[in-house]
């Protein structure tokens, strides 16, 4: 009984691992999205921080009021914020603008957003990974999946050699002792 249960747990992990890395690394790549950390309080109770919020390209056209977008604070600069449209109107241009707001925010963000800013919107969030996410940097992030994926191909190998010793090992009590 206990092995079936070391079993089951040994599983269940190794399939929450794949599938978080698979949603918060290679979803993302596939769909030319990216995955970032939330860092602030801005977005409670629904994205706190730690949380791992993934966004994909969008058409700034499609977007609607109520739509979760990640935004540079400033155009051309790396910071970005991850809020809630608010209001969308046009700027004395004529270019499409955003009022943006943390949900846990009492008022909207001072500055609106250009549509040159908008990065993604959000498509999907993981709470508590992007903590991890946050602890190491790219190439540590590189290096801990390929350790990963590692691990989990020399378990494989163990439980495939595992299971084909067993075999022998049945066909070998089904056949009787040798003369």
């Amino acid at each position: 009984m206990l092995g079936f249960v070391g079993q089951f747990v040994v599983w269940f992990v190794i399939i929450a691992a794949g599938a978080v890395i698979g949603l918060g690394v290679a979803v993302p790549r596939i769909v030319g999205g990216e995955a970032l950390t939330v860092l602030s309080g801005s977005m409670r109770p629904g994205m706190p921080p730690g949380s791992l919020v993934v966004v994909r390209p969008v058409d700034p056209a499609t977007l609607r009021i109520g739509d979760v977008i990640t935004f540079q604070l400033r155009s051309g600069e790396p910071a970005v914020a991850t809020h809630r449209i608010t209001g969308i109107g046009t700027d004395t241009t004529g270019e499409r603008i955003f009022t943006t707001r943390g949900d846990a925010n009492d008022a909207d963000d001072v500055k609106p957003v250009r549509v040159v800013q908008v990065r993604g919107e959000r498509w999907y969030w993981l709470p508590y990974v992007g903590r991890v996410n946050s602890l190491l940097t790219g190439e540590q992030r590189a290096i801990t999946r390929l350790v990963g994926a590692g691990l989990l191909g020399g378990y494989a190998l163990v439980m495939f050699g595992g299971a084909v010793r067993d075999r022998r090992r049945e066909r070998a009590e089904a056949q009787g002792p040798k003369p």
